[in-house]
């Protein structure tokens, strides 16, 4: 029996076949659909009924003839999904924040309002993450239909020591000597000052920042000291000292940012004695302050991504 409708769902399956594979699908399907027919049939259907069971049973016309011509219903299947992921993530974190960073000083250096900064650097930087999540999802599409290797497959040395926390004892002394050091910086450089004129020493740091806000960073720094302490005493990060990272991160880059926007980080009389006096002007200062918020937002966002990442990674092991 082949009636009209498994005529059709015939031609539906073998229309995106190679002309040479037509007529062997074309035999192989008929005799499939005839004997699940049949089988309804003897099992008490009416035949209609039974042939449109059976036609349904099969499924999508399309999936039969992808399965035929053993090709991908996917964009990107099993065997390059890891590599295109990683190399996603990685250019993700790069391409964006140079792209960022290139547009803010560049309109730094043409004098454009700071509204104007920060709006094309938005604007650019959601731009270069369309670009690069669309370009290489092409590429590895492309080798996925052609069955190309990308040439990263994984081998046993890539297999994570039984040890994997992410801190250890060196990383807890470093950021306790960073911090420390951070803290006597400041100390130094509002009691006893870096810049030496005529006898007198001048702070870098505004010193009408003097107590309140010198109090709070230097807060900020020893908090920073007690965190990586008590992450080295539990020897993994949990959700809950992420948190805490992200709260020091966050309040930090307030701290510094608030000042910038006010004009009221820097001691004045310092920039026009160790910069203008030799030479640097007023658009090189403005460029030195966009990096300077930028690095600022950088590393506390940084900060703050790596601290969830080995609470993650911890919470794994």
């Amino acid at each position: 029996m082949n009636t009209e409708l498994t005529e059709r769902y015939i031609r539906a399956t073998i229309a995106g076949l190679p002309p040479a594979a037509q007529e062997d699908v074309r035999a192989e399907l008929t005799a499939l659909i005839m004997d699940a027919t049949e089988a309804r049939i003897d099992r008490g259907e009416d035949p209609v009924s039974a042939e449109r069971a059976a036609l349904t049973e099969l499924g999508d016309p399309a999936i039969l003839t992808a399965e035929y011509a053993d090709r991908p219903l996917h964009l990107i299947g099993p065997r390059h999904y890891l590599a295109w992921r990683r190399l996603l993530r990685l250019l993700l974190w790069i391409v964006p924040a140079c792209a960022v960073a290139g547009v803010a000083i560049g309109q730094a250096l043409v004098q454009a309002p700071l509204g104007t900064v920060i709006g094309q650097a938005i604007a650019v930087g959601i731009g270069a993450v369309v670009h690069v999540s669309f370009w290489v999802t092409v590429v590895f599409m492309i080798l996925e239909r052609t069955g190309t290797e990308t040439g990263t497959a994984w081998d046993l040395d890539r297999l994570p020591a039984l040890d994997s926390r992410t801190t250890s004892r060196a990383d807890a002394i470093a950021s306790v000597i960073f911090a420390g050091l951070g803290i006597g910086a400041v100390l130094w450089d509002q009691l006893r000052g870096f810049l030496h004129i005529d006898g007198e020493r001048l702070p870098f740091l505004n010193p009408e920042l003097w107590p309140t806000w010198i109090v709070g960073l230097l807060g900020l720094l020893l908090l920073e000291a007690v965190l990586a302490v008590v992450v080295m005493l539990r020897r993994r990060w949990s959700p809950a000292l992420a948190t805490v990272n992200t709260a020091l991160a966050v309040l930090f880059m307030s701290w510094a940012l608030t000042l910038l926007g006010r004009s009221a980080l820097v001691n004045e009389e310092f920039v026009d004695l160790a910069l203008r006096s030799n030479g640097v002007d007023g658009e090189t200062l403005r460029t030195l302050h966009v990096i300077v918020v930028i690095t600022i937002i950088g590393v506390s966002v940084w900060d703050i991504i790596d601290g969830w990442r080995k609470a993650r990674l911890d919470a794994r092991g």
